[in-house]
């Protein structure tokens, strides 16, 4: 079984990837894994003294369940910041297009945080995830501890879910490529709405870090459910890591077939 840390290090964008059974999500690869090798495309693609990770938006164009090729561009390098977008193709159909933004820091004498992270027990204190045997295979990559919020198919008027989450093996992958890779593992914050298993699936998620992570272990993930309607929803998710820093704040457009 090839580990997230090894999966990047042999990655070739140009040869494309043929990715592991255990990273899917159903009939697709799980989209953390996509949109992660996506920004790991853009990274290798980039000139020397790329700044940091500060933006991305990600569109799941179609399935990705064959082998995957990866397609970078730059599109303009400014004074301070930097635009790639990459297009990814599954046995040639489109899988995947995603547009990052690479900024540097900046003096600034604005600075505030009104987000507030849940309080919830450390990752230590908080049971693991219990694999039930429709879970998607690819949670058997990370480790995950419930921390909050509702259960999937509860029925829950709080559509949320909460949960510390790290990496099995990142072992010297770059801090926001294994990020992403996670960012994506709760699943959509509606199915706690459920009242029997259905279809999911995102279509588009944004992402914006505010302070990007320097380093790797656990990260507070949080899901909510804004709306749904009309056989959509829409969610924020949001980050923190163990210090209570804020890392990563998002929004994803989700389709439901319940």
């Amino acid at each position: 079984m090839s580990s997230f840390a090894r999966l990047i290090e042999e990655f070739d964008p140009a040869a494309g990837i043929l990715p592991p059974p255990h990273w899917f999500q159903g009939r697709t690869v799980y989209g953390g894994l996509t949109a992660a090798l996506a920004l790991q495309a853009a990274i290798g693609s980039a000139p020397a003294g790329l700044p940091p990770l500060r933006a991305a938006q990600v569109a799941f164009v179609g399935p990705a369940s064959g082998a995957l090729r990866f397609r970078p561009r730059l599109l303009r390098q400014g004074k301070s910041s930097l635009s790639i977008d990459v297009d990814a193709d599954s046995d040639g159909d489109p899988a995947l297009r995603a547009l990052f933004v690479f900024a540097a820091a900046r003096a600034s004498r604005i600075a505030h945080d009104f987000s507030q992270r849940p309080q919830v027990r450390p990752a230590g204190k908080c049971p693991r995830l219990p694999m039930h045997e429709l879970a998607p295979r690819f949670l058997g990559n990370f480790d995950v501890r419930l921390a909050g919020g509702s259960a999937p198919v509860s029925g829950a008027a709080n559509p949320e879910f909460i949960a510390w989450v790290r990496h099995l093996d990142d072992e010297g992958v770059a801090p926001a490529v294994a990020l992403v890779a996670l960012a994506d593992a709760l699943p959509p914050a509606a199915l706690a709405s459920f009242t029997e298993m259905a279809p999911v699936s995102s279509i588009t998620w944004s992402l914006d870090l505010f302070d990007p992570p320097a380093g790797r272990g656990w990260f507070l993930l949080r899901s909510f459910g804004q709306q749904a309607a009309h056989g959509y929803s829409l969610q924020d998710m949001e980050i923190w890591d163990e210090s209570g820093r804020r890392v990563l704040a998002g929004r994803q457009s989700v389709a439901l077939y319940q």
